[in-house]
């Protein structure tokens, strides 16, 4: 236990730093603001991309990040550095330097205050509580973890179903509108679709969805932390953004898109956590130790913990001794009743100097990876692997994409993107060559793996960022014709990625799975425009979509767009 002396530094220290919304920046971690500047005087038509290759390739300025400023002109905007030394350079360097015929400033900038300690000083000097997201004060800390996890759970599912075909149609709308403005030589193209399909700008086919919508969720990662008295440790979600000024956790129990293997091995946890007197990770000054867990289950009831945590000033032998108590703890102490089949224990130091991630997995228990069905294959699923998290609603998805696709054997199937290679590897046989490019080195180990393990030999998997190894990869390929895939993470492909698909003379088809449908907007009106020195390649447009709800009770839902070469389509 602590000394009742270190407890009483530790509050005053929390009380203090709850009081200076500036606390933050006498840390030794790392955080951007320390080393911010504005920079001013920059063209009325500007990318940020663009923006980043003229500081780090043409002035070789090693930049944290670019931070647009939330409201008002883009003639301004932030850009953070790692070290002192760093920021004055990148002053002196821009200062005065001419850019798309506009003369740019640079001058130190005023860190942001803390929003957490900030929000509280408002709530202080205007004597009054306020508001948080989602807040009701007659909403209990359950429901209020309701409304923002699952926001549709008290709606019929139908209804619901409903409502995402709705907002894909406003989407394609969107799209036609877009593709319209940006390439008038689609105009009478996507007129004629308008008049073909009630105003879209391709066929919109009736949403899918799978049988079971309960309990569908096969990943979560939770957060550790304090519930809203602050009273008991608890492990689930925040309930409301740190900015709202709480950093409380609420309850899983009610949500109904968590499976009841995971809460009850969320619940054990708590039980460790409870008895191994290290507080949680508090965001608001950094102290404490547990952060986060990450579970995941599967279909042959296979259950995987990532329990992290932030190692503070713990020895290497006291962080051996909570690995050996955790190890014990669910093999055959008080956790054996999870049924943990892979235990994985997490060290996260995301703020270290120097603004570098000192993440370190370490397998403890199990087996170290879990397995999951798909279409009848089986596939290997890593720590850190990207696989989609809702088992039932994948199968209908890759089943929906492969009829869009309408594949045939003298095709070769570009993944990109491919994770652990679940797409490729389930249209497979439908193909004559799949390959697949991803850039987490466990994943292509794990679809390497998951192809020996499925009897499929038509299959390589190339690890690197697509927007890198793109062009090489194709080269590879003995077909005359390429269908691409791509899976992209909300913020969807990389431009570089996104130019080099649509140069090549072999891909005729592209098959576009969106995640965040309106996220993806950019990538389609790019990949739909005019022939340039930029854009080169005949332009892809969209022909067929289908959405599939792979989160039910929540407000997302994946779109399904097959993309053809214009020639092709305007015959």
């Amino acid at each position: 236990m602590a000394d009742t002396n270190d407890m009483k530094t530790v509050t005053t220290s929390i009380v203090e730093n709850e009081k200076n919304p500036y606390a933050y920046l006498e840390r030794d971690d790392f955080t951007s603001e320390k080393y911010k500047i504005e920079v001013r005087g920059l063209p009325k038509h500007y990318g940020i991309g663009e923006f980043k290759k003229l500081l780090n390739e043409k002035l070789d300025l090693q930049l944290c990040k670019v931070k647009p400023p939330k409201k008002g002109s883009s003639s301004w905007l932030y850009v953070c550095f790692r070290s002192e030394e760093c920021r004055q350079r990148a002053i002196t360097t821009i200062n005065g330097i001419l850019w798309k015929n506009s003369k740019l400033t640079a001058q130190a900038a005023k860190p942001a205050p803390d929003p957490f300690v900030k929000r509280k000083l408002e709530e202080e000097s205007s004597n009054k509580r306020l508001k948080t997201d989602a807040e009701d004060p007659n909403c209990s800390p359950m429901d209020r973890i309701k409304f923002s996890t699952t926001p549709l759970w008290n709606m019929p599912y139908l209804d619901q179903l409903e409502l995402k075909q709705k907002e894909m149609k406003s989407i394609l709308i969107k799209i036609g509108q877009r593709m319209v403005i940006e390439s008038k030589a689609l105009t009478d193209w996507v007129n004629s679709q308008r008049k073909l399909y009630d105003g879209l700008p391709c066929k919109l086919q009736n949403i899918l969805s799978a049988d079971i919508t309960e309990a569908y969720r096969n990943k979560c990662e939770f957060t550790i932390g304090k519930d809203s008295e602050q009273s008991k440790i608890m492990i689930g979600f925040r309930l409301s953004a740190y900015a709202s000024g709480s950093t409380a956790v609420g309850p899983i129990d009610d949500l109904c898109h968590i499976p009841k293997n995971m809460k009850i091995a969320v619940k054990i946890l708590e039980i460790f956590i409870r008895e191994s007197n290290l507080e949680p990770f508090n965001p608001v000054d950094h102290s404490g130790y547990w952060r986060q867990v990450t579970a995941r289950t599967t279909r042959a009831n296979h259950l995987m913990l990532i329990v992290g945590i932030h190692p503070q000033d713990l020895r290497s032998d006291e962080l051996e001794k909570l690995k050996s108590q955790l190890r014990i703890f669910f093999e055959t102490g008080k956790g054996v009743d999870a049924h943990v089949t892979s235990l994985y224990f997490q060290t996260i130091d995301k703020k270290s100097k120097g603004g570098e991630s000192s993440d370190t997995l370490y397998h403890i228990s199990g087996t170290k990876y879990i397995e999951e069905t798909l279409l009848g294959m089986k596939f290997r699923v890593s720590p850190q692997a990207f696989f989609q998290v809702n088992t039932l609603g994948a199968e209908v998805l890759y089943k929906a994409a492969i009829d869009l696709a309408e594949p045939t054997m003298d095709t070769a199937l570009l993944d990109v993107c491919c994770g652990t290679g679940t797409i490729g590897l389930c249209f497979s046989k439908h193909y004559g060559e799949v390959l697949g490019v991803e850039i987490i080195p466990d994943a292509i180990k794990d679809a390497k793996e998951n192809a020996i393990k499925n009897d499929i030999i038509n299959c390589e998997f190339f690890v690197g960022k697509a927007e890198d190894i793109l062009l090489p990869v194709i080269q590879r390929t003995t077909k005359s014709n390429i269908t691409a895939i791509v899976d992209p993470p909300r913020a969807g492909l990389h431009q570089k990625a996104l130019l080099t698909l649509r140069k090549s003379k072999k891909l005729s088809k592209l098959v576009y799975i969106a995640c965040d449908p309106g996220a993806a907007i950019k990538n389609l009106i790019d990949l739909a425009r005019p022939t340039s020195k930029q854009y080169l390649g005949e332009p892809l447009v969209p022909v067929k979509a289908i959405a599939v709800d792979m989160f039910p009770h929540t407000k997302h839902c994946e779109l399904i767009l097959c993309l053809e070469r214009l020639s092709k389509v305007t015959k």
